[in-house]
């Protein structure tokens, strides 16, 4: 009797193992649609339209990119927690996947259940800049400036909770200066209102902001990351200008619904890493702001553990409430 279970459940090993391979060769067998839980234009889009253009040559299918904006990526994440875990549905994140646990009441995914992390493909730190006319050309000259007056310097950001609103709320918590933050709906909007001077001060994602910053039309004053940006060498840290504790930057993260097949997984990150090794998508993405960082569907699952608990108690300590 024991001999016989333990052939049948060898049998039934061997079966599902077959059947994983199977769905792996199969896949895909049709059209596989990137969600993208925020609007056009923004840094977590960009690079979802470069993946996808490799992923439809590398998969022999087409990777059609899904914008669902809204709630802060609440919307796209829920769409994309309740797909079918085949494969066919995929979702690039930003940080707001690991800041929303921590910021909302209630959303519509668990960010350690609802998903299979597959690669955090690159990563960018924020950075804070201004209008030309305004005269700062260091931060501690524009904190200057902003503790004479702090209800005159307001700060642009992408929207509640994302990390370079928290940056925002960090550096104010940190150098207890009340300056108003300005949430928009989007990195695009946030640029595009310090561009035109509506809002003296912007924190963003370094993308969207990198062609305004060499064109003149910002003037860049610090970075959040541990180590100067390539894009920007001349823009000092936070670090570097007296302030430790700030780093932050915004992941894009590859990520499947739970139940995806490994086989499926695995191939998806071998895509993953085999894109970001290819010069021209490493030159346009590095060009952007972004460090390549194609990390391993483990390495990925870990920072995301880290990262919900760290945002969190930033979240906590700035008070900041969203229904």
């Amino acid at each position: 009797m024991k001999r016989r279970m333990m052939i049948a459940a060898v049998m039934a090993a061997l079966t599902g193992l077959g059947a994983t391979v199977a769905a792996a060769q199969d896949y895909p067998n049709r059209p596989v649609r990137m969600i993208v839980p925020f609007a056009a234009g923004g840094p977590t889009d960009v690079i979802a339209r470069i993946v996808a253009m490799k992923l439809t040559e590398g998969l022999g299918q087409q990777v059609v990119v899904d914008n669902r904006a809204g709630a802060g990526g609440n919307i796209g994440m829920g769409l994309a927690a309740a797909a079918s875990p085949d494969g066919h549905t995929v979702i690039v994140v930003s940080s707001s996947f690991v800041v929303n646990p921590g910021l909302y009441s209630s959303i519509p995914y668990d960010p350690y259940k609802s998903f299979i992390p597959v690669s955090n493909m690159a990563a960018s730190p924020n950075v804070f800049t201004i209008h030309p006319t305004i005269p700062a050309k260091s931060m501690k000259e524009l904190l200057t400036l902003v503790s004479a007056d702090p209800k005159k310097f307001s700060v642009a950001t992408p929207g509640v909770g994302t990390t370079p609103d928290l940056s925002a709320q960090l550096l104010k918590l940190t150098t207890k200066l009340d300056f108003i933050t300005v949430p928009f709906g989007g990195a695009g909007p946030a640029v595009g209102a310090v561009v035109a001077n509506q809002v003296p001060i912007g924190c963003t994602a370094l993308p969207p902001t990198t062609p305004h910053i060499q064109g003149g039309r910002l003037r860049a004053i610090a970075v959040t990351s541990a180590k100067r940006v390539g894009a920007i060498p001349e823009v000092p840290t936070l670090v570097e200008v007296g302030f430790k504790g700030q780093e932050a930057d915004t992941l894009q993260g590859l990520l499947v619904p739970a139940g995806t097949p490994k086989a499926v997984v695995d191939r998806l990150h071998g895509q993953v890493v085999k894109m970001m090794a290819q010069p021209d998508v490493r030159s346009r993405i590095e060009g952007l702001g972004f460090d390549i960082i194609a990390s391993s569907p483990a390495e990925f699952a870990a920072q995301v553990k880290v990262e919900v608990e760290k945002w969190t108690k930033v979240v906590k300590a700035a008070g900041i409430k969203v229904n």
